[in-house]
């Protein structure tokens, strides 16, 4: 570990690093810290620098001395916009949740709701994915559920007509002595 702890004092340093370091120097001089003298020599040495521990020792009894640490080319910043999330596929995990009031009344648009914001996902690369598969299978379930209930009922109604129609007869045998 050199150059101030960094770790980068034997990397060499660039037209950059050299023009920060000069800045410093130029700065102590104006503050009155460097004589006319001392920043002469140090600017000539500062042509001659390659390498970050070099810059550092020209710098390190400056305030805001340079660190040492190499200069990296201009760092991007990326900051995090919220994705947008499809309004369809929200509608389609309501209506796949509603389906519990409102039975066929929201199974049948959270399937079709859910079917369009798939579409619209995978062309605009919205958000909402998750919640569009969710409301799909939801509404599907509710579609599914509702036609065993409608096949059962049926079924009920059918069994209870046959026995209903027929009566029964009870045939009485005379007593034996």
């Amino acid at each position: 570990m050199t150059a101030g702890g960094y770790g980068y004092g034997q990397m060499r340093a660039s037209d950059r690093d050299r023009d920060s370091a000069n800045s410093l120097l130029q700065t102590a001089y104006a503050e009155g810290r460097l004589t006319k003298d001392e920043y002469d020599d140090r600017t000539g040495q500062l042509l001659q620098s390659q390498t970050y521990a070099q810059l550092q020792a020209l710098t390190a009894d400056l305030p805001g001395h340079y660190p040492g640490a190499p200069m990296m080319p201009q760092q991007v910043q990326y900051v995090t916009v919220p994705q947008r999330t499809n309004p369809l596929a929200v509608a389609a995990l309501a209506c796949g949740i509603g389906q519990v009031f409102f039975w066929l009344l929201a199974a049948v648009p959270a399937v079709v709701l859910g079917h369009m914001a798939r579409r619209q996902i995978r062309q605009t690369g919205e958000a909402g994915q998750g919640m569009a598969t969710a409301g799909l299978v939801l509404g599907w379930i509710g579609i599914a559920l509702t036609l065993v209930l409608v096949v059962g009922v049926a079924a009920l109604v059918s069994v209870a007509s046959t026995h209903v129609g027929h009566s029964v007869q009870i045939h009485a045998q005379p007593a034996q002595p």
